[in-house]
């Protein structure tokens, strides 16, 4: 049977739409009507009973919930804020002073970020082990004591920031770079010709034209930032260390899921987040957005 040419384009697409519709669609309306139940998997879909938003109030009275957040908001900030402070100038300094090495460079600041994740977390595991990390073997050569990177409650937060900025300022480095080769040479040649320091060059003509690029750039580390959880998660061993403060909300209700069996609660946490990450996107945009 023909098919008629104006079905063509809807045929070609359909691979897409049906993938997206299993794997993507489905999901996600599966995770809001689960929010309102209460379900224990083991027991079949029938074992499904509503709760209205029994699921939510849980979650507002969760002290691990609130724990896992606060873990989260912390890990954000302290790795998203420092990748851009140091990938904004170094990305002017590649572009500046690196010329034909400049690619070279900045693929190997990309490197750790198309690293698998859970290689680069194994790795970190490695290097910040208590007994045989090269952290700890750089300490003792300076006469300094083993600290427990991955174990020690006031050590956990900034050791798994650490890996965190380590793996992500090299995609805002590239970035940068994408958009500084946008700016207009004229600008930087009147800006001389005016009298302008390289400093006031930087404040006055770059940053003002890496705005978008710097509002899309920490609206990503937003968003990365909230859904921590295969860095944390590994560097813990799933439990979410010494006291809780390696637990991110993602690792919490990965185990309030598959540990505790309480799917409901898990799915209204995840749309708690999705709404967490909505507010702080659209302040993000009032804050670094261009002002009519």
């Amino acid at each position: 049977m023909r098919v008629p040419i104006r079905w063509a384009p809807y045929l070609l697409i359909s691979p897409f739409l049906i993938l997206f519709a299993l794997f993507g669609l489905f999901p996600l309306l599966f995770s809001g009507w689960l929010a309102f139940q209460s379900w224990e998997p083991s027991y079949g879909l029938e074992a499904m009973q509503f709760v209205g938003l029994d699921n939510f109030i849980f979650a507002m009275q969760d002290a691990w919930f609130w724990k896992s957040l606060k873990n989260t908001l912390w890990l954000a900030a302290a790795s998203g804020i420092p990748q851009h402070m140091v990938a904004l100038p170094l990305a002017v300094l590649i572009h500046n002073h690196f010329g034909r090495l400049r690619d070279g460079v900045s693929g190997a600041y990309f490197l750790p970020y198309i690293t698998s994740t859970v290689a680069i977390a194994m790795l970190a595991s490695a290097l910040f082990s208590t007994d045989y990390g090269l952290a700890n073997a750089l300490l003792q050569a300076l006469g300094l004591d083993k600290q427990a990177w991955t174990t020690h409650p006031l050590l956990i937060k900034p050791t798994i920031a650490l890996v965190v900025f380590w793996r992500y300022v090299g995609f805002n480095i590239v970035l940068y770079l994408a958009a500084l080769q946008t700016v207009p040479r004229d600008l930087y040649e009147a800006a001389r010709l005016d009298g302008a320091s390289p400093w006031q060059q930087f404040w006055h003509v770059t940053l003002p034209s890496l705005r978008p690029m710097i509002l899309f750039g920490v609206t990503l580390s937003i968003i990365g930032g909230l859904q921590l959880f295969e860095e944390p998660f590994i560097l813990t061993n799933g439990n979410g260390g010494t006291d809780q403060q390696g637990m991110t909300s993602g690792v919490y209700l990965y185990r309030l899921a598959f540990e505790f069996s309480d799917f409901g609660g898990a799915s209204a946490i995840s749309w708690m987040l999705f709404g967490l990450v909505a507010l702080l996107t659209w302040l993000t945009n009032r804050a670094l957005g261009e002002r009519r």
